[in-house]
């Protein structure tokens, strides 16, 4: 699940029809067991990931200056590493991987190695992750003394060979159709949409789209590992990168050293990835609850109600406004959800959301309409929300083989939307492309202990949105070992960058030294936003 809320959609839910905020998951229906026909090409491409790993191990990393219009300041260096596009054909087209690294900022006695990031999506991009060190991010300065932190731009994201599925300036436009529909024909409209994503999806990046897929990154991940020089890797991966954490650990376990993973997609072949989506609205559902519970405690601040009712009403109000008549001609729900989902994904747009809610209600709508419509002229933003979802779709779609019938859709989401309307549709137009993907879907790992893995650490809060609960429990059980550390009563996505110390003290002990507890571990909340 994505981590950058910088571009106006950030991570994933949405479609089409919707561009919204929100970041990662969606589900498949129950996997067979893998087939020898299966189980031959996983062998082909085994050997393939094993020829490119040995051949960049050879080549190492070219590493640079990063170009100017990257934003990675000096002393970070950026460079490339060279992949198969098909490992079952490592001979064959390959396709090069922006990286970046910075040093570790402690002595060379103190230096354990590279950490490698992925903040999720599919479609994230991981190449601030060294700014973490040039920022002085506090949380992060323990870990920094030992690691080179690494970060890489996925197949198909960013600048490692970039694929698309609509023009950048046509998919961010606003107002989009209502995310919920009021009739069949809004229905038909949205199934339309879906599917011309789907065939623009074939044919602006149809060679790359059968390799988009969770185990390939994984294979390219140990490339990565090679180009480093590094015999283990240690990595941190963060919603989606929890779940490319967890395939990597199947595919490759005795090549693990250290892995920590923060707010879990649930590893199951049965959530992957249409189920996961299910849960994510019911999930969501929960956190705006508690969103709007701040809210109204808050209400000598952003006088919306004192009461959870009172606060949904204003919400209510203000969705039926846009319906109407899109707020500043371009904010209709479709867009005004892009910007309130960021409430129940992060604790840190508690505030802002509030405030431009609140701003809203006392007669600035001005402010409304600059946080939540797309900017037109901010082509460069454009380009990457569009790579991001079109990233998040092909990684999603060919991953998993997904309902092809509009009957169990609408029934499915018919039914969520009554005791979850916060983002049960507007999740079901975004993830829909899937129902007529035209490549050949696969079957997802069996995320599974392998000889040599190592204790794991994984983190989450108990009332994550994007990543429900239920994922780390699926994790935990399935990685022998491993350790999980439960953010009680807090539900903020992605714990490891948040203080609490509780949390952050554990995650360095455990990158520093490989110590784990020797039971799982309860902490406390991190501190709710103070307006």
């Amino acid at each position: 699940m994505r981590d950058k809320r910088a571009t106006r959609r950030t991570a994933a839910f949405g479609s089409a029809g919707v561009l919204v905020t929100a970041t990662l998951i969606a589900g498949a229906v129950a996997a067979p067991t893998a087939s020898a026909d299966t189980r031959h090409g996983q062998d082909r491409e085994a050997r393939g990931a094993a020829i490119a790993a040995a051949k960049a191990e050879k080549t190492g990393i070219d590493w640079q200056d990063c170009p100017a219009d990257w934003g990675l300041e000096k002393p970070i260096q950026c460079g490339y590493v060279t992949v198969p596009l098909d490992y079952a054909k490592p001979y064959g087209k390959q396709i090069k991987l922006a990286v970046d690294r910075i040093g570790n900022t402690g002595t060379k006695e103190e230096r354990l190695g590279a950490l490698v990031y992925n903040p999720g999506g599919p479609g994230g991009s991981g190449l601030r992750f060294p700014r973490r060190v040039t920022t002085k991010a506090p949380v992060w300065a323990n870990t920094a003394k030992a690691y080179d932190f690494v970060g890489f731009d996925p197949r198909g994201v960013g600048k490692s060979a970039p694929i698309s599925c609509a023009d950048p300036q046509e998919f961010v436009k606003a107002p989009k159709m209502d995310p919920v529909p009021d009739s069949e024909a809004d229905k038909l409209a949205q199934r339309k949409l879906a599917r011309e994503y789907a065939e623009g999806c074939y044919e602006r990046s149809g060679e790359m789209l059968p390799h988009m897929t969770t185990p390939n990154t994984a294979r390219d991940l140990d490339v990565i590992r090679a180009a480093l020089g590094e015999k283990k890797l240690n990595f941190l991966g963060v919603s989606y990168g929890t779940y490319l954490g967890a395939v990597y650990g199947t595919l490759f376990p005795g090549h693990v050293r250290r892995m920590v993973v923060d707010s879990v997609v649930n590893p199951s072949r049965e959530k992957i990835w249409y189920e996961a989506n299910l849960d994510q609205d019911v999930a969501f559902e929960g956190r705006w609850k508690d969103w709007q519970d701040w809210v109204a405690a808050n209400d000598a601040v952003f006088h919306l109600g004192d009461t959870r009712a009172e606060v949904q009403a204003k919400w209510l109000e203000l969705r039926a406004a846009a319906k109407k008549s899109p707020i500043g001609g371009v904010v209709g729900p479709a867009e005004l959800l892009g910007f309130f989902t960021g409430a129940p994904y992060y604790d840190s747009s508690w505030i802002p959301v509030a405030t431009v809610f609140s701003k809203y209600f006392a007669g600035d709508t001005q402010a409304l309409v600059d946080a939540a419509a797309p900017d037109l002229t901010d082509t460069a933003g454009n380009i990457a929300s569009e790579n991001g979802n079109a990233v998040y779709t092909a990684v999603e779609c060919t991953d998993a083989k997904w309902p092809t019938s509009w009957k169990k859709w609408d029934r499915d989401n018919t039914r969520l939307h009554r005791d979850y309307p916060f983002l049960t549709w507007s999740n079901a137009w975004m993830n829909l492309p899937c129902a007529t993907w035209p490549v050949k879907q696969q079957t997802p790992v069996d995320v599974k202990t392998g000889k040599g893995l190592p204790g794991v650490l994984i983190v989450q809060a108990e009332r994550d949105a994007a990543t429900p609960y239920g994922g780390a429990v699926e994790l935990h059980k399935r990685f022998k070992g491993s350790r999980l550390i439960t953010e009680k009563d807090a539900g903020s996505h992605g714990v490891t960058s948040l203080v609490n110390p509780c949390i952050n003290e554990r995650v360095d002990a455990y990158l520093l030294s490989g110590k784990l507890d020797a039971a799982d571990v309860t902490c406390g909340p991190h501190a709710t936003p103070k307006p």
